[in-house]
């Protein structure tokens, strides 16, 4: 049967060919950007289809367009924009919808100003919606229409941009079962772009098992009978942790990021959105989340309006720097605790997802290893964690699981308001399965952290559960190999056996010496300095037999 891993394959060589020297990471903006147009106006035609918006509604959803063109004319073409955008939250224009632009492309119709017009079209159809949360504008800026490693053309960069449509099209959204794999295959390709982009996949990608394990740790303790569950990840890159999260719980989440990076904070958008999640339900934003509290901070009379969210996770950027100046003591996210050194916002993100996780929420965020011992100011951060009882488990994660970086990393799990006031370590770093070229956690693995995480109970060489005064006696020291024995002893030496050993090894050599003197000695030379040379070997070889 046909599978989006199969598809996203062929995709994937397809597009490869065709690229030609553009970098990976670059060409993705463009194969990714014009799937979601694909998807964008496919929906606007079945919400036409479904909802019966024509006089004479086609029969099935293929004349759907031809209707739309023929009734949206004129004057009556904003009153159609403005229905579709009130429920769609976007309204596509006729004269741009997929199947439109498509039909130009195969009759050798279509021009170079097609494209920039029919994003700005997009654009100033989306400001017809003023109840939408989530705002598209700009979704397609980073598709580069002028961008010279398309064509040294207008004419080479139109063709080039035709190309990817006729790939994009000929894509079958379907399984052999008329199942929608639209989703999957997108989710699919984000991952194969970030296997390809080496470091820079950190900015936009958390290798799907990590998420796994960081929205089932989030998730343990749910109260699933919470009506509309909101999650946040202030550093969401292309969303995918986000969508890991609602796999894990019951009702249809509230979907709450923040990214820094312009062409992933548009990933994001068109990621959920091809998830299904509507508009109304995603609230995205581009910004610094160190220097721009999210979503609300403090107004103008300094007074603060936090917003707290039931899940938090997050795989922020590593050791990364940012300012740390004095007056970011006044802030509500760092005052109680102190201020993250400038060279390692580390502390700084964990305190921001802190602040606003709610009072019975639970918080999972990937950090590396130094935040659990380094001294200074993290000590300090550090200390008062585990006296306001905030830090719940910590988990030692493999080395190499990330595209960005080989180091091992650690999960800490959070919570404002626990009864218990131990921490439960574990160390799962020997848990996975090497690949070419990251390696990968196993259900067993997964399986192995999240049952030990419920159980909360001592395993040898695997985990421990260790008490506030444990910990204080440590100076709040938090190293996993303080708690955590993995040594395992080598087995004793059998020292008689050992002796038994060699006197048998030597036996058998002075058996083999003696042989090869006596098939030395049978041999016969006319060449006197083989011989010689053969004599003294023998002489040699009888003086080691003696001894």
């Amino acid at each position: 049967m046909t599978t989006a891993k199969e598809v996203t394959s062929q995709i994937w060589e397809m597009a490869n060919r065709l690229r030609g020297n553009m970098d990976a990471s670059e060409y993705r903006n463009y194969i990714l950007g014009f799937m979601f147009y694909r998807y964008l106006s496919e929906r606007q035609e079945k919400y036409l289809f479904d909802n019966k918006v024509f006089d004479e509604n086609p029969d099935n959803i293929s004349g759907i367009n031809e209707e739309y063109a023929k009734e949206a004319s004129g004057e009556y073409l904003p009153d159609y924009l403005e229905d579709i955008s009130g429920s769609l939250g976007y309204a596509i224009e006729p004269q741009y919808t997929w199947k439109t632009i498509v039909d130009e492309v195969n009759n050798n119709t279509i021009t170079p100003d097609t494209f920039q017009n029919m994003f700005e079209s997009f654009d100033n159809n989306l400001r017809l919606n003023s109840k939408a949360t989530q705002d598209f504008t700009g979704v397609f800026d980073d598709m580069n229409l002028n961008n010279s490693r398309l064509g040294n053309t207008t004419a080479a960069r139109a063709k080039a941009l035709t190309q990817i449509i006729d790939l994009v099209d000929q894509v079958n959204y379907q399984d052999d079962n008329g199942k929608d794999i639209l989703a999957e295959i997108y989710e699919f390709l984000i991952a194969k772009f970030a296997e390809n982009s080496g470091k820079k996949a950190g900015e936009f990608y958390t290798p799907h098992r990590v998420s796994e394990v960081l929205a089932k740790l989030a998730t343990v303790s749910f109260d699933q009978s919470i009506s509309k569950p909101s999650v946040y990840d202030f550093a969401c890159g292309s969303g995918s942790l986000l969508l890991t999260v609602q796999k894990e719980i019951k009702n249809k989440i509230l979907y709450y990021g923040q990214e820094l990076n312009t062409t992933t904070y548009n990933l994001a958008r068109m990621n959920l959105l091809m998830n299904d999640v509507s508009y109304d339900r995603m609230t995205l934003k581009n910004a610094d989340t160190l220097e721009q509290d999210w979503p609300d901070g403090v107004d103008a009379q300094g007074i603060d309006h936090p917003r707290n969210f039931d899940v938090v996770v997050a795989n922020p950027p590593y050791s990364q720097r940012w300012d740390n100046s004095d007056r970011k003591l006044k802030d509500p996210r760092f005052k109680d605790y102190g201020l993250a050194p400038k060279t390692k916002a580390d502390y700084a993100f964990l305190l921001h997802g802190l602040y606003h996780l709610d009072q019975n929420g639970t918080m999972a965020i990937v950090l590396p290893h130094g935040v659990l011992f380094r001294g200074a100011k993290e000590g300090k951060i550090r200390e008062a964690l585990l006296k306001k009882n905030q830090i719940d488990a910590i988990i030692g994660m493999p080395a190499g699981l990330f595209y960005s970086t080989g180091i091992p990393t650690v999960i800490l799990v959070l919570k404002k308001n626990k009864a218990n006031k131990d921490v439960l370590f574990i160390d799962a770093s020997k848990g996975f399965e090497k690949g070419k070229k990251q390696n990968v956690l196993r259900d067993e693995d997964i399986d192995k952290i999240i049952n030990t995480y419920k159980e909360r109970k001592d395993v040898e060489r695997y985990a421990h559960v260790a008490s506030f005064d444990e910990i204080k006696e440590n100076d709040f020291n938090l190293n996993i190999p303080r708690y955590v024995d993995t040594f395992v002893p080598e087995p004793p030496v059998d020292l008689k056996k050992v002796a038994a050993d060699l006197h048998e090894t030597n036996i058998e050599i002075q058996k083999n010496q003696k042989e090869l003197v006596g098939m030395l000695k049978e041999l016969t030379s006319d060449d006197d300095d083989i011989m010689d040379g053969l004599n003294a070997i023998i002489k040699e070889l009888e003086e080691e037999t003696r001894d």
